[in-house]
């Protein structure tokens, strides 16, 4: 069937029932992954690293203080001169990478590279060329607390055909993060849209070149009474026809929602929007 949405065509073959029950199967997915092992409920520490060596273990007296399940002290991170990032363990410390047992090796930041120490992994992160070893713990009492993600109904009058308006090439946009870093982040266009009487537009952001969606990330006036008050996330798939799907029934709230340890991006001004979007994930901090 065909139906308007907001003065453009929408072609779609699926009835709202069968649409409704592919977001739920999404949102379902997406609650999956935030409590999988490895997943943002079990991050619980971020430590950022100066040149030398840094020592990590469960004593306290450590650079970088892991739970009581590692050895107290178990051994190094040492950022080198040429920026390379590496680990030496402790005699007698038990470790693995990749399935195999290790006792010392490099760290490519943000990678697969993950050293496992029991049920704790860390592994590095670039951020503008800061380096910071990233904690999980499987055990954590915020995984083991989490009560599950809370949803506006699905409303497919919040599923939007925008207009796609692409620049003649790509510009770059300024997108702080949480840690006050900004980074300049390619944008291929802005997509258009009519909601609340207003005519609005979000310009997304491509987070790596080739990228297959694009990355919107926005605000609106739900927060932070219901919505997260930092913001939220929404991808969408390239444009097609000059159009792009914006379905702010799948909107969500980022990293930092669930762990302070995040180093999420904040909306650039252009995306905060004048108007509602009752749509999408709930901030998990309020009872509603």
């Amino acid at each position: 069937m065909t139906r308007i949405v907001l003065g453009l065509a929408l072609a779609t073959a699926v009835t709202s029932g069968s649409y409704v029950a592919e977001v739920e199967a999404w949102r379902q997915k997406r609650e999956e992954r935030l409590k999988a092992d490895g997943g943002w409920l079990s991050v619980e520490g971020l430590f950022w690293l100066e040149r030398g060596e840094t020592s990590f273990g469960s004593d306290k007296g450590n650079g970088i203080v892991l739970p009581a399940s590692v050895s107290p002290r178990a051994g190094v991170v040492i950022l080198t001169s040429s920026a390379e990032t590496r680990f030496r363990l402790a005699p007698g410390v038990s470790a693995t990478m990749a399935g195999q047992a290790v006792t010392e090796g490099v760290l490519r930041p943000d990678s697969d590279d993950v050293l496992v120490l029991g049920p704790v992994t860390i592994q590095v992160i670039d951020r503008g060329g800061r380096k910071a070893i990233r904690m999980k713990d499987q055990d954590s009492a915020r995984r083991r607390g989490f009560k599950g993600l809370r949803w506006y109904p699905v409303r497919e009058r919040f599923r939007l055909a925008a207009r796609w308006v692409p620049y003649a090439t790509p510009k770059n946009i300024d997108i702080a993060s949480i840690t006050g870093q900004v980074d300049p982040m390619p944008s291929p266009g802005y997509a258009e849209f009519e909601l609340g009487g207003k005519t609005l537009r979000l310009e997304p952001v491509l987070e790596e070149p080739g990228a297959s969606q694009l990355f919107f990330i926005f605000k609106d006036q739900t927060a932070p009474k219901e919505t997260y008050g930092a913001g939220r996330f929404l991808y969408a798939a390239p444009p097609a026809d000059g159009k792009v799907e914006l379905d702010f029934n799948k909107a969500y709230s980022p990293p930092c929602a669930f762990t302070p340890y995040a180093t999420c991006p904040l909306p650039p001004k252009q995306n905060r929007l004048p108007v509602r979007i009752e749509a999408g994930e709930l901030d998990p901090h309020v009872l509603h």
